[in-house]
C-alpha cells in the first residue's frame, strides 16, 4: 500500500465547554494538520496522488476553519470543537474528495500542539 502526506496549518480560537480548567476560556491554537491517502496501485505517472492536488483539497476545507471561533461555525454548534471533532470534521470534508479521485483518506492528524496530537481514521 502506497501512502502520501501532507501537512498544512490554520490559526483559530475556541473554547471547550464542561471540560474544567482554562480550556474553558477563549483561547488560541496555530494547528497543524497532516492529510494522507493511501492506495494499492499508482497512476499513468507513477504517483499516488499529485501533492498540490491534494494541499488543494485540504486547503480548500481549512479556509473555513481559518482564522475563525470555531464555536460558532455550523459544524460545532451542537459540540465542542475539540481536536478530536475537527479531525473528524477535516477527514469528512477530504474523503469525499479522495472517493472521486479513486484514493482512500487513510487518517487526518490535527496537532493542537508540537507536543499534543489527535488523528481520525475509518
Amino acid at each position: 500500500m502506497y501512502e502520501v502526506t501532507i501537512k498544512r496549518s490554520f490559526s483559530a480560537a475556541h473554547l471547550l465547554k464542561e471540560i474544567g480548567g482554562k480550556c474553558e476560556e477563549l483561547h488560541g491554537h496555530n494547528f497543524f494538520v497532516e492529510v494522507s491517502v493511501g492506495a494499492e496501485s499508482l497512476n499513468e505517472e507513477g504517483l499516488l496522488i499529485d501533492f498540490r492536488l491534494l494541499k488543494r483539497w485540504t486547503d480548500s476545507v481549512l479556509d473555513e476553519l481559518d482564522h475563525k471561533y470555531l464555536n460558532e461555525l455550523i459544524c460545532f454548534k451542537e459540540k465542542n470543537p475539540s481536536s478530536e471533532h475537527i479531525a473528524r470534521f477535516l477527514y469528512d470534508r477530504i474523503a469525499e474528495k479522495a472517493r472521486q479521485a479513486n484514493v482512500t483518506l487513510s487518517r487526518v492528524t490535527v496537532w493542537e500542539s508540537e507536543n499534543s496530537r489527535v488523528s481520525y481514521s475509518l
